[in-house]
């Protein structure tokens, strides 16, 4: 059935985040730029700056309002054993990726391992995907390959990412038919759990009553 921003929660058991919406921030947090990430392990011979480190200037997740992950966080059971979980953020499309990133650090916190993330913008391109395609298509789409780190890709490419553990989407703008169409690939992509940033009723018209 639609999600609901106010029940929007469907938790990964084990682990995964507990986050809150991203659009009731006080301001807008800077976007990363390519830069390492201290927990990340190095890649050899990886041209360029690793994924990108969380701005420093980013508020801590309590003051942000986005929780730890905690038990006793609401959760929903999915529709099926192979179903995977959803979890909705509601955010604005300027907020989105914020909010993904946000996701996306309290996943790693919880345990998950980078490569098991794929993250998904339906605007413009994460920074990390811009910086690294700089470098050719080859060398990003290794990175894809290797799966030891978190992979950033565009909604046009989903059809050539693999299925991961966890994706995260950010719908960050974009044409309404690109996140139509992303979304259901998306969870289509997802092993475990699918994190989809972006307004409620969008989400919810392109996920359809099927989820």
């Amino acid at each position: 059935m639609p999600l609901s921003p106010e029940e929007p929660q469907i938790h990964e058991s084990a682990q995964g985040p507990r986050a809150t919406p991203a659009s009731g921030r006080t301001a807008p947090t800077p976007r990363p730029v390519p830069g390492p990430r201290p927990a990340a392990p190095p890649r050899p011979g990886r041209p360029g700056p690793s994924r990108p480190t969380p701005s420093a200037q980013r508020p801590p997740r309590e003051s942000a309002g986005v929780p730890k992950p905690g038990p006793n966080a609401p959760a929903a059971t999915p529709t099926s054993d192979t179903q995977p979980q959803i979890q909705l953020i509601p955010a604005s499309a300027d907020g989105a990726l914020d909010a993904a990133e946000e996701a996306l650090d309290l996943l790693l916190d919880s345990g998950r391992g980078p490569g098991d993330v794929l993250v998904i913008t339906t605007g413009d391109p994460h920074p990390w995907a811009a910086h690294e395609l700089s470098f050719g298509e080859d060398s990003y789409w290794a990175q894809h390959d290797a799966r030891d780190d978190v992979f950033y890709a565009d909604a046009s490419a989903l059809d050539r990412a693999a299925a991961r553990p966890v994706v995260v989407v950010a719908v960050n703008g974009g044409a309404d038919e690109v996140a139509t169409a992303a979304l259901p690939l998306a969870l289509g992509r997802a092993g475990a759990l699918l994190i989809v940033c972006g307004d409620p009723q969008r989400i919810n018209s392109a996920l359809g009553a099927g989820v």
